[in-house]
């Protein structure tokens, strides 16, 4: 029993037990304050599955050996322009959804091999260009979204051209769409079963991709490059491959966040999203150079399952500062962020 917990203390290590500790100890907080506990394990469940597919498409860049992909809100920009033409074809339901992913699928991939190419122009600095040519690309689409030929009045802004800052999914059905398939509720706790089905679903695909010949290739492409071209491995696709499946997954991942959420939000929205992926994946013990479906999923559920409960308990004890509210949670988010990041720096696990 004691060599079975120090191979357990060994693989978690030891700042993902105090991370949960921490969880735990809000949990127990919550309950003995009185918080609405069912509440917050619904409201958990949720923001682990919307923000589940963001994390996972973190995992592809690891695997290939472009490190993090800090430049995820490429994808996360093509899902957005995929979700736009399903509105604008006045689809509803999963017909718009589906469809949205479709349409973002061309512009992923096209994206991603320009961007898997020029991270293979910057081996060894491939975190550093990811950071900057995002930010760069929500800044360009700034121009795009102001002059983008839409003309349905539900996100076209009233006067002029382009499309507004943020757009409602209500009227297209398309709103809490897989939160409120085949949900149920037991105890108060309700579980948004078609959202966390979606998650596993696309958790298992990128599991069973990894374990086929392509998948396998790249793995040996990030792990080893060196032992990998003396294989016949061709690196550089393999790493295009990498980027190409990242962007992929976060068009996809930024369509369940937006239904879940209930709105397109444009313009600045996609901005900090990548680190947040990126810090829920290094928190689930991922490193810079290997990371696994099992640190996707512990990361999101850390992450977001501190940052759900830590509020309302931290309201509590500020509840005659109304402004400490917004405050909290942007210490917690960015000390988290923080933590993550020097986990990158380090390059420990």
């Amino acid at each position: 029993m004691l060599e079975l917990l120090k191979r357990f203390y060994a693989s978690f290590g030891l700042p993902r037990l105090i991370i949960l500790g921490f969880f735990i100890i809000l949990n127990i907080m919550a309950i003995v304050l009185e918080v609405n506990f069912p509440e917050l394990v619904s409201a958990s469940m949720v923001r682990i599955a919307m923000n589940g597919v963001l994390v996972l498409a973190i995992l592809p860049s690891i695997a290939c050996g472009t490190g993090p992909n800090f430049g995820v809100s490429l994808g996360i920009l093509c899902g957005l322009v995929g979700g736009l033409i399903a509105m604008e074809l006045r689809l509803d339901g999963y017909t718009n959804f589906f469809m949205a992913i479709v349409f973002s699928m061309p512009f992923a991939v096209a994206v991603g091999l320009g961007y898997g190419w020029l991270m293979n122009k910057v081996k060894g600095s491939e975190m550093m260009f990811a950071l900057f040519i995002g930010w760069s690309a929500v800044s360009l689409m700034k121009i795009f979204w102001l002059v983008a030929p839409f003309d349905n009045p539900e996100m076209a802004w009233p006067i002029g051209s382009g499309v507004r800052v943020t757009i409602s999914l209500v009227n297209r059905e398309l709103a809490q769409l897989l939160n409120q398939t085949w949900s149920f509720s037991v105890a108060g706790i309700t579980f948004p079963t078609g959202l966390i089905l979606f998650f596993l679903f696309c958790c298992f695909l990128v599991w069973l991709f990894m374990r086929s010949k392509t998948g396998i290739a790249m793995l040996a492409a990030g792990d080893n490059p060196r032992f990998a071209e003396a294989a016949g491995i061709n690196v550089d696709r393999q790493r295009i491959y990498g980027t190409i499946i990242s962007t992929m997954l976060g068009a996809v991942g930024i369509l369940v966040y937006a239904q879940s959420f209930g709105f397109f939000q444009l313009y600045e929205g996609p901005h900090f999203m990548p680190m947040i992926a990126v810090a829920a994946i290094l928190i689930g013990g991922a490193s810079i150079k290997k990371a696994s479906i099992a640190n996707v999923i512990i990361g999101v559920i850390l992450f977001q399952g501190i940052l759900v409960v830590a509020m309302p308990v931290f309201n509590i004890f500020t509840q005659d500062m109304a402004s400490m509210a917004e405050i909290s949670r942007v210490i917690i988010q960015n000390g988290i962020i923080l933590y993550a990041l020097t986990q990158v720096v380090s390059g420990r696990d």
